[in-house]
């Protein structure tokens, strides 16, 4: 198996990389783990990978075309190896909740790419355009997708055969207001045809206030209606 993970800040990953179950399972070849520094893909002097999001308010997201650049190196490179990418996860605390049964059918993968997120989150046009499936490890908010991708790439090293001593271990292992973020959106307005939103682009801060609520409500009752019920 491979995994690749796209990091922003790629030093927090070494250090548990290379300790206990994932680095004997990389040691005996049983999995094939590569570290991608996001700012080794920009193009400006001062390698920035996040922007200001389009209509205001607190926080940076990362920007596309560092992405869309990673991303598309390693298609690139797996269709020169004869197998494709099988799954390009983004780490996401509005994606679908980690649980065993996923953990099992994601080692079965060959290879799979990691994007951890940072910061606001990543531009939404990588969401819709590169993103396969999205994950989150729980209902809370972390600085980073770093941990979350740690977490994601232990639970499926383990249930890769020969990662562990015991082969029958892996198989016997037993938000504020209730709702999800809107979609974020940087610079540039139009990327490979993609546009921002208008209202995000027009100035005006109750319809950019009033599409935010719309648009989180649209995605929690589609994604986390759960969370709604919570409400009542």
């Amino acid at each position: 198996m491979r995994i690749d993970i796209i990091s922003a800040l790629p030093n927090i990953l070494s250090g548990p990389l290379d300790q206990s179950i994932i680095k004997r399972a990389a040691a005996n070849d049983i999995v094939e783990i590569h570290v991608h520094d996001l700012r080794d893909f920009t193009t400006d002097k001062h390698r920035q990978v996040d922007d200001y999001p389009y209509g205001g308010g607190a926080g940076m997201v990362l920007t596309p075309e560092p992405i869309f650049s990673c991303i598309g190196h390693l298609q690139e490179q797996a269709l020169e190896r004869g197998h494709p990418i099988d799954e390009i996860i983004y780490l996401s605390p509005d994606g679908e909740k980690l649980d065993q049964g996923i953990a099992n059918a994601l080692s079965l993968k060959n290879h799979i790419v990691l994007l951890a997120g940072h910061y606001k989150g990543v531009d939404q046009r990588v969401r819709d355009r590169l993103i396969t499936r999205e994950i989150s490890i729980g209902d809370y908010v972390l600085s980073g997708g770093e941990l979350p991708a740690l977490v994601l790439v232990d639970a499926l090293i383990r249930l890769l055969p020969g990662a562990i001593g015991d082969a029958t271990s892996a198989l016997s292992d037993s938000f504020q207001d209730e709702l999800l973020d809107a979609p974020s959106y940087t610079r540039p307005a139009v990327f490979d045809g993609m546009e921002v939103p208008a209202v995000l682009r027009s100035g005006d801060h109750k319809a950019v206030a009033e599409w935010r609520e719309s648009e989180r409500l649209k995605k929690t009752q589609h994604r986390r209606p759960d969370l709604l019920d919570r409400q009542d």
